[in-house]
């Protein structure tokens, strides 16, 4: 990492000890951080954001050491998630201890935490000896930012420091397991798939979609019902037959359609995620796809549902969000 950077790095660790918001890139998402031990400085993420109180952050840790000063009664299974996915995009839902601040978890007796695999996360981390909380850095339901430009376009003028490593190399948001009862609930799908972690632990109980908005809608980041959601309407279909034809559509597809398949539709516009299929690829571009659509002057944007399996689970769950009217 060149000198720039590290000098950057240090600034943004000074904001954070002073109680200040810094964006910065993680593998995820990019992510709008304070001090997590400071309810003032996380006030802030929420003011930044325009974030409802109810909905928790997660907080973000250099090192799996730092678990035992915010969390306590470590189960089994977390202690096999944490070796197997940390660093990386997986988020534990733990019993929390009292210093971290009611705001932080709106209130619940669990917290949200995660190690980040980006060098950039990381070295802020280390850089401000603090855990950091920090959701995506984008006004509440909007489109994730994947790139430092999507931040800026955004929150530029109401932060003072964008930390810039490129675009997200995960590009999708964090899997969230709850580790607080005897089996693991699948809270969130993300960057780590189900299959994946149900390697990793045995079966994983799935919180159901409908409920998000109920009792489970303040258990983690990113289950309310609308979230994600570009400007522009969106639809998800299973099969073109499903689409209109009428009015200026964009398509957003896993791979290239047939264009006998596309006979009859008319898009202005389309966004490919991954010419060979690849999910990894596609769960990275989605975002960035979206925001391609949102900016096509299009009236609608038709997304064809992906394979329900590996991270094809987590783009459904994120179109299905971007979805709701």
């Amino acid at each position: 990492m060149n000198c720039e950077i590290t000098q950057n790095i240090r600034a943004g660790a000074d904001l954070i000890r002073q109680g200040e918001v810094v964006a910065f890139a993680t593998e995820t998402v990019y992510g709008l951080g304070a001090n997590a031990l400071n309810p003032e400085a996380v006030a802030r993420i929420f003011e930044v954001k325009q974030r409802p109180h109810f909905d928790p952050l997660i907080v973000h840790i250099s090192h799996i050491k730092q678990l035992d000063e915010l969390t306590y009664g470590l189960s089994e299974q977390a202690e096999k998630l944490a070796e197997q996915f940390w660093p990386g995009p997986l988020t534990l839902v733990l019993p929390k201890r009292k210093r971290i601040p009611d705001l932080v978890t709106s209130g619940l007796d669990s917290v949200a935490i995660r190690i980040p695999a980006h060098p950039i996360a990381q070295q802020l981390l280390v850089a401000s000896e603090l855990p950091i909380a920090a959701p995506s850095a984008n006004k509440f339901g909007c489109l994730s930012p994947t790139q430092a430009s999507h931040v800026a376009e955004q929150l530029g003028n109401e932060i003072k420091l964008i930390l810039d490593g490129g675009a997200c190399t995960v590009g999708v948001e964090s899997t969230v397991i709850q580790c607080t009862g005897e089996i693991p609930v699948l809270l969130r799908p993300g960057g780590i798939s189900l299959e994946e972690i149900e390697q990793c632990v045995g079966p994983v109980r799935l919180a159901q979609i409908e409920d998000y908005a109920e009792s489970n809608s303040h258990l983690s980041p990113g289950m309310l019902p609308k979230h994600y959601a570009p400007r522009t309407r969106l639809m998800i279909a299973d099969q073109l037959n499903d689409v209109p034809t009428d009015g200026r559509k964009g398509l957003l597809s896993l791979f290239p359609l047939e264009e006998t398949f596309l006979k009859g539709h008319q898009f202005s516009a389309q966004e490919i995620l991954s010419p060979a299929g690849d999910l990894k690829i596609a769960a990275a571009r989605l975002f960035t796809a979206l925001r391609n659509l949102d900016a096509a002057g299009v009236d609608q944007i038709i997304a064809l549902r992906m394979p329900e399996n590996g991270l094809g689970r987590t783009i459904n769950n994120r179109l299905e969000r971007a979805a709701v009217s």
